[in-house]
């Protein structure tokens, strides 16, 4: 699928740690599409590159070689493009995990609003924008709430929420429904898939979960350190 102005793109990406007869190989050669809107697979056994590549693209590891686009902007191509790679991973990605990692001691609202307050929005607006994602993720009502007091769901819509706060043309996730049952798991999908189209964002899932699966239209598949793309059910949530 071509990505156009938005999306993500991985070109011949490679990654190798160490050096001479010690060296290991992770990625050796990875290509990758996710056009804006949509929401694609990533799965494959322990231990063949899927961290790697998640932290390649979170910009988080540097890549031995290949090429990355995210959002239109070329980020890696044989060196890092960009000098600020904090600014990177606070303004163009959005993470979500198998543990949500909410901020104990803020109420759910600011753990949304945190994100925007540190790239410089004025606070009443930063919590107005975290207040409509919440109403979007029908978790508006525990806008109050601490973390403690919140269900696995419900903690786990607030952390998309955060990751949706700064707009950000890509969203990864990793194992986001691990620790949910079957209805919160398609839930959680349910959310991704509509807040990608809602809003362009290009979303990675790896997944060990036979749950969600089937809701993938695409599939990529790495096994030891290269991709192979499927097509999948793509089932209606």
């Amino acid at each position: 699928m071509a990505t156009g102005q938005g999306g993500i793109v991985i070109e011949g990406l490679r990654k190798v740690y160490g050096e001479g007869d010690t060296a290991v190989e992770a990625l050796k050669s990875v290509d990758m599409t996710v056009g804006p809107g949509e929401v694609v697979g990533l799965v494959g056994p322990s231990g063949s590159g899927k961290t790697t590549l998640l932290k390649c693209l979170g910009a988080i590891l540097e890549p031995t070689a290949g090429r990355m686009v995210l959002g239109g902007q070329t980020i890696y191509e044989g060196a890092w493009r960009t000098r600020d790679l904090r600014a990177l991973r606070r303004d163009s990605i959005g993470f979500v995990f198998q543990a949500p990692y909410l901020i104990p001691f803020l109420d759910v609202t600011d753990n949304v609003a945190l994100l925007p307050m540190l790239t410089g929005m004025p606070n009443a607006k930063a919590r107005a924008r975290a207040l409509e994602l919440l109403a979007e993720l029908d978790v508006a009502h525990r806008a109050q709430a601490q973390p403690s007091q919140l269900s696995g769901g419900e903690q786990q819509r607030v952390s998309i929420a955060r990751a949706l706060a700064n707009r950000p043309p890509v969203i990864l996730a990793d194992e986001p429904t691990a620790p949910l049952d079957s209805e919160r798991a398609l839930s959680v999908m349910r959310i991704l898939n509509r807040m990608a189209r809602q809003s362009r964002t290009a979303i990675i899932v790896v997944t060990h979960d036979e749950k969600i699966i089937p809701t993938f239209k695409r599939i990529y598949h790495i096994r030891e350190g290269r991709t192979v793309e499927e097509a999948g059910e793509g089932r209606a949530l």
